[in-house]
């Protein structure tokens, strides 16, 4: 099997390339400068060349609040790159995974998501990956659509990386207690990713198509999981924070308005596919310990 993963150099593909070679699928890598799926042509004349039998869109524009003032940039990629990929999927017979997120949602629930629940970005990042998603769904029959939330990895810059780095030079942080997420290791779903792959391979069934939620289990806030980071680190270095205090979303005003409660639902990926997301205490445990070089 040869798959596309377009974004190649990012967080994500970081994980999933190697993840899907290593279970003996050929990966042909697209990225930028040389790959831009915001150009139709150019994008449409290189996937039939190479060919694939699918390809996995990684390609995103996720600086959530530059998004604000660069909205054209936001949309190109993440709605109009979609529908390009959709579109030429659709002209060749290839199936197309697309990685979404939580941030379609407004976050004005106390449960996670789930699939069915209504819609209401707030923030130009999260409009823009709602309409890629609509893009995807209008073009293209054979996909799937991945959500995803508070993505953090070894590769690329996330959280994670950022707050590690802030607690070696401060004895003191603030950090955001009134938003509920879940945070996902990347490498996990990369697993996750390589294992509906597999199964779509096996299985030939159209009602397997469609939207799932792909993220870790249980919630926390992004203090709660900046506390966690450090009692994790500290197994593997020293750190400079003493005190971490907690604050609301007011005390840290961003140009992005983030929902309050963005947890998702994995219900349907573990009754459809099979697959039981790690915990995400346990994703972060992992993710640590290779990112200290202990796996």
């Amino acid at each position: 099997m040869k798959v596309i993963v377009t974004g190649s150099s990012g967080m994500l593909a970081g994980d999933l390339i190697p993840e899907l070679e290593q279970s003996g699928i050929d990966v042909v890598r697209y990225d930028l400068p040389v790959y831009d799926i915001t150009n139709y042509e150019r994008s449409s004349k290189q996937i039939h060349s190479d060919s694939p039998s699918m390809i996995i869109n990684c390609a995103a524009y996720t600086a959530v609040d530059k998004a604000e003032t660069e909205s054209q940039k936001a949309y190109a990629v993440n709605r109009d790159g979609a529908k390009n990929l959709a579109v030429i999927c659709n002209k060749s017979g290839i199936p197309l995974i697309h990685i979404s997120t939580d941030y379609v949602f407004d976050g004005r629930t106390s449960q996670p998501y789930r699939e069915t629940d209504k819609t209401n970005p707030l923030n130009v990042y999260g409009k823009s990956k709602w309409e890629g998603e609509e893009a995807v769904r209008s073009a293209l029959p054979e996909h799937l659509i991945l959500r995803t939330a508070w993505l953090y990895g070894v590769h690329g810059s996330n959280f994670a990386k950022t707050i590690l780095q802030l607690a070696r030079e401060k004895e003191v942080l603030r950090i955001v207690n009134d938003q509920f997420g879940c945070p996902t290791w990347t490498g996990d779903l990369a697993y996750a990713i390589k294992d509906i792959i597999h199964a779509l391979d096996k299985i030939s069934d159209n009602k397997l198509w469609g939207t799932y939620h792909v993220c870790a289990t249980g919630k926390t806030t992004w203090y709660g999981f900046a506390c966690a980071i450090f009692d994790e680190a500290r197994n593997h270095e020293k750190l400079s924070v003493r005190e971490v205090i907690p604050i609301t979303s007011k005390e840290y005003p961003q140009s992005a308005n983030r929902p309050p409660m963005s947890a998702l639902d994995t219900g349907k990926l573990t009754q459809t596919f099979a697959i039981h997301p790690l915990k995400w205490q346990e994703g972060l445990k992992r993710m640590l310990e290779c990112y200290y070089g202990e796996n």
